[in-house]
């Protein structure tokens, strides 16, 4: 099973759009897949389900299990202020340690407005991963200037970036 994770808990978002992409690239190719989208994570995550009060919260809890369910994972993690956005660590910080996602593979997808397309997100993140014991593949993709690229509805109107999203997945499943 592969989990795909909307690295923001913003609503509406970009990476929700490109996460929904993924999804329909893995069900043409009939893989077993679920989306875990961080705009469900509970609004008090940080004092509710972190130290103390770790494994305490039904509402992380739940999204936790999806996450440690999955054999593989992808991260579509959009670019705030040159990293990947906190809400992402600290739901990784949430995650049993050292389990979690430890042993599992994960293929990474970086959004920005601007030229680097999340560049530095995706290698602060792939840093984290390996230390938690998760392999990156390393084919991780790029997509600068999202906001010009990617419509409303979902679409992408760039069609290199829609193949980056195909060939990734394809490497992803052999990974």
């Amino acid at each position: 099973m592969i989990t795909i994770i909307a690295g923001t808990n913003r609503p509406d978002s970009r990476a929700r759009r490109i996460a929904d992409i993924y999804a329909t690239l893995l069900r043409e190719q009939q893989v077993t897949y679920q989306l875990l989208d961080l705009v469900e994570l509970p609004a008090d995550v940080s004092v509710s389900a972190l130290y103390d009060n770790t494994g305490r919260h039904d509402d992380f809890n739940r999204l936790a299990d999806m996450a440690a369910a999955a054999d593989k994972l992808v991260l579509v993690v959009p670019e705030y202020n040159c990293s990947y956005p906190g809400v992402l660590k600290t739901f990784i910080d949430g995650l049993p340690y050292p389990g979690g996602i430890r042993g599992k593979k994960a293929a990474l997808i970086g959004l920005g407005t601007g030229a680097q397309g999340g560049l530095l997100a995706l290698s602060h993140l792939t840093d984290v991963l390996m230390y938690l014991g998760t392999a990156v593949l390393p084919t991780r993709v790029r997509l600068p200037f999202i906001d010009q690229h990617l419509t409303k509805d979902g679409k992408l109107t760039n069609p290199f970036y829609q193949q980056l999203l195909e060939e990734q997945a394809a490497q992803l499943l052999a990974f």
